[in-house]
């Protein structure tokens, strides 16, 4: 909960702040840092920008928000949800892809053509569970794609030692790594199919890539993740898995939409349809907007940059 106390100290210390630094705006993501900055550029007229990527706001970006200037968000139902009137859908922002070469990433992770690959990753929180389950349903898996697995530092020597069971023939089928940090986006470009959690930036760089998505989310975020989850599915670009609902059948289960060329097309269509590669683009035109004390982009502009098409 929001202490008043600590309230009462902060905002006239981002006073201060601001009169001190003069920005010509304010960029914040939100969360309760973004209380006092927010409400002490409000006071001094200093325009700001806030950004929100999941669906339903938390109650820190629904407090701020009327004191933004603009705010920018990944849904259109979270611009109705906030009720802002200068709200703009802008995506996500991710990290460029640009001279990805799709060929070259799947080379680098073992990938023949033809074959299929499965890229399995658990985000910061919560990697045990999807790395239980799918040791598990390793020997199965292994049978039908290539499984690239990102297990975190723990889930990593249990993984190599689960690797070591599988036939001679089949362990090059299976390759875990503790991290991928800049090689993610290449593993992102490599699969046909990833199961993982329901981040908004997650959801975000899946799309970008019109990849399919088993979305597991996870279960202590107040909520948002699942409902970015149900989002991304709804769409028709993906398949929810409860988070008590995963094991070794269900991981299974998920792969086997790769046997389905027809359903996997469609996912990735609709996949396709939500991406936003342009959103650190759009976002920064709103932010450089409101710094020069420019006339705001309109909606349909900010949406086509976010597109990545520029008008």
């Amino acid at each position: 909960m929001l202490d008043p106390v600590r309230l009462g100290l902060s905002v006239p210390q981002a006073l201060v702040m601001l009169l001190a630094r003069r920005p010509a705006a304010v960029f914040t993501t939100g969360g309760y840092v973004a209380i006092p900055v927010l409400l002490a550029a409000w006071l001094l007229r200093i325009p700001s920008v806030l950004w929100e990527g999941n669906v339903v706001p938390g109650r820190s970006v629904r407090l701020v928000a009327r004191w933004a200037t603009v705010v920018a968000v990944s849904h259109a139902a979270t611009a109705t949800a906030l009720g802002h009137p200068r709200a703009y859908v802008t995506g996500t922002p991710i990290r460029s892809t640009a001279g990805l070469d799709v060929d070259e990433a799947r080379e680098r992770f073992g990938a023949r053509p033809g074959e299929r690959v499965l890229l399995v990753f658990g985000g910061s929180q919560a990697v045990r569970r999807i790395s239980d389950a799918v040791r598990a349903a390793l020997p199965r898996l292994v049978e039908r794609v290539r499984v690239v697995h990102v297990t975190g530092d723990d889930g990593y020597g249990p993984a190599l030692a689960a690797r070591e069971t599988l036939p001679a023939e089949l362990r090059d089928r299976y390759r875990p790594y503790p991290f991928l940090h800049e090689d993610m986006t290449a593993a992102l470009a490599a699969a046909d199919l990833a199961v993982g959690r329901a981040g908004a930036s997650t959801l975000a760089e899946a799309a970008a890539f019109a990849l399919p998505l088993a979305i597991v989310p996870y279960p202590h975020a107040a909520g948002h993740q699942r409902l970015n989850a149900v989002a991304y599915a709804d769409a028709g670009a993906g398949v929810l898995i409860e988070d008590e609902a995963l094991d070794a059948d269900a991981i299974v289960e998920a792969a086997g939409l790769l046997a389905d060329p027809s359903r996997h097309a469609r996912m990735s269509a609709a996949a396709r349809d939500l991406a936003r590669p342009g959103a650190a683009d759009a976002v920064a035109d709103l932010v450089l907007s409101v710094a020069l004390r420019e006339p705001l982009p309109g909606a349909d502009e900010i949406g086509a940059v976010a597109r990545g098409v520029r008008r």
